[in-house]
């Protein structure tokens, strides 16, 4: 029996605790954003107007100037440990000048609406200015050296670039104000990088940038080479409104060619280079039948390449289309998506540390970041907020909210494919979740790779899917939407030398070889199905074999382990993982020894804890050739399977011959006899 004192310290603690959970709930909700007064006649799907996108300006740009007290301070962050940088005093200015330049892609929209902008006690139109003078003051420490007379490609020139996009839209806050002294000085550092070599990638931009703005504002500058640069860029489009950033296709696609492409135009295009201008804006153009259906039905991007890191700036382009006045875009579909994708960030706890936002994809990840990466390199991200250079009658702010191709086009249990056919990217719309999927060139090697990050998980999984970002490999084989192959050092090794041959039939196609042995070789076959993706793998070697199958990974949600099942369906083991969102299912149809669930700790981006399904075969090197036949399947959590979802083809037609590795028609034939031409029947 409690006596009074024990009743009041019992009630005492509970109080405490009760306080400590208020408290850490009200940390936990400033952590993320919140849409204040949202409005769901305009916005019916994510109640966001054009007034909380400035809300999430504003929200961001808080946080960077939670680090600065006085003019002097530097957008300097913490590091995020790991291969990012500065991991050399040198490196530092540079750090101190990416921090400056990409939050000026914030504080740019709002400073040409609101000069007068003040934050953390400072005039940030004050600061910014007063830090541009610093970059060319030279007792200063963040001055930045002019390029020296025969050096190369710098990181420095990215961020000229990104500043001159900002003194571009918005030169009556950021430039006009600047002492005539500051001025040229500022030319000339700026010019000494614009004015000579670059990558032969989206760099070029930055080039161009740099001497269309001075052009502009009447300083001599090198045309011949800006004419050279903008022929140079246009060489890389490829059609369907994706450029090949050499090599790679990825998000640097939409956040720098088609961004700089389009700005360029509208600012200082249509009026020195009304050729290219034009050029640019059609190539723009092209986006809109394509690049919308990348995104979920809620909005969410998909997680694919490098820089992922820069997240919201993937949707830039949707808001850019304003500037077409195009009556054929459902410019209501372009916002939902843009302010989902915003959404899917902004509003997660992991986001933000520090109150800056973290590398990573939703948390800190280290898997995805790149070593030429600080810090202040995240904000790369406030592209997306040149959209409120975007008029407030434009029909992107003023139409309706709504789900565009996901509620008039994509019916329940089916499944819609979208070939880009240059760029020869598969792009997915699986209606029953809501998902979309993309399949995409890779085809570098690791060995010996200055830049090994072109040939990883960011590009090398089978496919990339919004609703199951990738989980990275675990050096003891358990892999996520590849094959790797136990290889001569023992080491598990992934596939990565893909050749694109066709998409035929609901088929897409390609070969894939091993890199430390490429008489390993896989003749692949994805054919998505509304539930899932069928696979139908040949495979040849001349050595004994292991190699293991995964499907995509799931994250433990909470404490709340991840269930396994297993079943058998019409003869054919199934194996099943369920995280409380989403289920997914492996069926071994052909080929497969066994099957099994692993577990992964610190290699998926959603959670510490993960699970994937893998299956497993050791291929003796006597065997002619193997099909590969798997089922990876997916339903919410709680949602009934038929039948049919297990197994929805009528049979299996085994054939063992050999065949070349460089004849795709025939190994699509002897597909074909595999899986037959019509899925689903008995």
């Amino acid at each position: 029996m409690k006596t009074g004192n024990e009743n009041k310290y019992v009630k005492l603690v509970i109080a405490l605790m009760a306080g400590i959970l208020m408290v850490n709930m009200a940390v936990a909700q400033s952590n993320v954003f919140t849409v204040t007064n949202p409005d769901y006649t305009l916005s019916p799907h994510t109640g966001m107007t054009k007034k909380h996108w400035k809300d999430a300006a504003m929200y961001l740009l808080k946080g960077a100037f939670s680090y600065v007290h006085s003019l002097n301070d530097p957008m300097q962050f913490p590091k995020q440990p790991g291969k990012s940088y500065p991991r050399t005093p040198a490196q530092v200015p540079t750090e101190k000048l990416e921090g400056l330049c990409r939050t000026l892609f914030i504080a740019a929209p709002l400073l040409k609406d609101n000069p007068t902008l003040t934050l953390n006690g400072i005039i940030v139109a004050d600061y910014y200015r007063h830090q541009i003078g610093l970059l060319v003051d030279s007792t200063a420490p963040t001055f930045i050296k002019h390029r020296a007379p025969k050096g190369g490609p710098h990181q420095n020139l990215v961020e000229f670039g990104a500043l001159s996009m900002s003194l571009v839209v918005a030169p009556e806050v950021l430039w006009e104000p600047l002492a005539p002294s500051t001025k040229n000085a500022l030319a000339a550092t700026m010019l000494s990088y614009a004015d000579g070599p670059t990558v032969a990638s989206n760099w070029k931009f930055f080039n161009i940038f740099v001497l269309s703005f001075f052009k502009d504002k009447g300083y001599a500058v090198n045309e011949k080479l800006l004419v050279e640069y903008l022929d140079k860029s246009l060489a890389h489009y490829r059609g369907d409104g994706w450029y090949n950033d050499n090599p790679a296709y990825d998000y640097y696609s939409m956040w720098a060619f088609q961004m700089y492409g389009m700005l360029w135009s509208e600012y200082l295009g249509k009026k020195y280079y009304p050729t290219y201008a034009k050029q640019l804006i059609a190539h723009f153009s092209d986006l809109k039948n394509t690049y919308p259906n990348m995104f979920s039905r809620n909005g969410e991007m998909i997680m694919w390449g490098r820089s992922i890191s820069y997240r919201i700036a993937s949707m830039i382009p949707m808001p850019l289309m304003g500037y077409l006045k195009d009556t054929s875009i459902n410019y209501g579909w372009m916002r939902r998506i843009s302010s989902g994708v915003m959404l899917q960030f902004l509003q997660h706890p992991e986001f933000l540390k520090d109150e800056v936002p973290t590398l990573g994809f939703y948390g800190p990840f280290e898997p995805a970041v790149q070593s030429y990466s600080c810090r202040g390199s995240v904000y790369w991200m406030g592209k997306a907020f040149f959209a409120l250079l975007i008029p407030d009658d434009n029909p992107f702010w003023t139409a309706k909210e709504n789900q565009g191709s996901w509620e008039n086009t994509f019916t329940p249990n089916q499944v819609y494919n979208q070939l880009q056919d240059t760029a020869h990217i598969l792009v997915t719309n699986y209606a029953n979740i809501g998902a979309s999927e993309v399949r995409a060139w890779c085809h570098v090697k690791a060995i010996g790779a200055n830049e090994p990050f072109r040939a990883s998980e960011n590009y090398n999984r089978l496919s990339y899917n919004s609703a199951f970002p990738w989980q990275a490999d675990s050096s003891n084989g358990t892999v996520a939407m590849n094959y790797v192959i136990r290889n001569a050092k023992e080491e598990w090794e992934p596939l990565r030398l893909f050749t694109y041959q066709q998409f035929t039939e609901g088929m897409y196609y390609r070969t894939a070889v091993q890199e430390t042995h490429t008489n390993t070789r896989f003749q692949l076959t994805d054919i998505p199905l509304p539930n899932g993706i069928l696979r139908a793998d040949y495979f040849t070697s001349d050595t004994m074999t292991n190699i293991r199958l995964g499907h995509y990974a799931l994250p433990q949600v909470g404490n709340k382990p991840i269930e396994v099942s297993r079943r058998k369906v019409k003869g054919y083991d199934v194996l099943m993982i369920d995280n409380g969102v989403y289920q997914l299912a492996m069926v071994n149809l052909q080929g497969w020894d066994n099957m099994e669930v692993r577990g992964a700790v610190g290699m998926h981006p959603q959670a510490a804890n993960s699970s994937v399904l893998n299956a497993a075969a050791q291929i003796p090197a006597g065997d002619k050739g193997r099909w590969l036949v798997s089922l990876m399947l997916w339903k919410k959590s709680g949602e009934e399977w038929t039948d049919n979802d297990w197994v929805p083809i009528r049979k299996i037609a085994s054939n063992s011959k050999s065949f070349s590795a460089n004849k795709i028609d025939e190994h699509g034939r002897k597909t074909q006899k595999l899986v037959v031409s019509r899925l689903g029947e008995e």
